[in-house]
């Protein structure tokens, strides 16, 4: 994986707090597909590693869990705190937890493994929290994720638009090592347009390229140069994810 530039994710992630539950369909989806990978068992302390703006701390503090809320972006934080969604709050790095190991029955994470630079270091990270009998709940996404969005801007430039994502074969080579179950599914979302496609990536924080960005604006020449070349039907504009679930029971 590349090295990240973690203070641009944090800070890409930081603008969208604000507005992250109006665009955060794909993640409901990932969190209702890892739900239902975990045991039927009541977790009392829990780790939501990657919490954004707190929605599944919240989850589980509902369940009766004690919950410790950590993400990288301060104003993803400020928003869980809002919504009372957790116990403690904690502003850290997913590959340099600041805790000590072994204090958590369940870790989940969804979505954020895939802004680590590495994935074993996150994934070992991740399980020093387990207590003896925890499990690890995470999700990701994998190659081939985005193909209409990179469809699209190839009709204009070479560029990359969408970050390369690590093959499936690559993620179960990381859990090789560990007790564990995984699941690969894809979601495709559906929208009316191409910038509004756009948008949603733009509403949950999924902005910052780790190899950079264009400078060039979008112009409206540009967007109609995409909305062109997305691949629609019916007026329908697709964005399709390609989801991996991996559960890692600690014995």
């Amino acid at each position: 994986m590349a090295t990240v530039n973690k203070q641009a994710v944090a800070a890409a992630f930081g603008r969208a707090a604000a507005h992250y539950h109006q665009h955060d369909e794909l993640q409901r989806l990932s969190a209702r597909q890892l739900l239902s990978q975990l045991p039927g068992r009541v977790f009392e302390r829990v780790l939501d590693a990657g919490c954004g703006p707190g929605s599944y701390s919240r989850y589980w503090r509902d369940q009766g869990s004690h919950v410790t809320a950590l993400d990288l972006s301060a104003e993803m934080l400020e928003q869980a705190q809002r919504q009372q969604a957790a116990d403690h709050y904690l502003q850290a790095d997913i590959e340099a937890i600041p805790l000590p190991a072994g204090g958590f029955d369940l870790v989940w994470s969804n979505l954020a493994i895939q802004w680590c630079s590495d994935l074993r270091v996150a994934l070992d990270g991740l399980y020093r929290q387990l207590s003896p009998g925890g499990t690890l709940a995470f999700t990701t996404l994998t190659a081939g994720s985005l193909p209409e969005l990179n469809q699209a801007w190839c009709a204009i430039d070479q560029r990359l638009h969408a970050n390369r994502f690590l093959p499936e074969a690559t993620l179960q080579q990381a859990l090789a090592g560990y007790n564990s179950r995984s699941v690969s599914t894809s979601v495709t979302l559906t929208f009316p347009d191409a910038l509004s496609a756009m948008r949603s990536l733009k509403g949950i924080g999924a902005t910052h390229l780790h190899e950079g960005r264009s400078q060039q604006p979008l112009t409206r020449g540009r967007l109609q140069q995409l909305q062109l070349a997305w691949p629609s039907q019916a007026g329908v504009y697709p964005l399709t994810y390609h989801l991996f679930t991996g559960v890692i029971s600690r014995d």
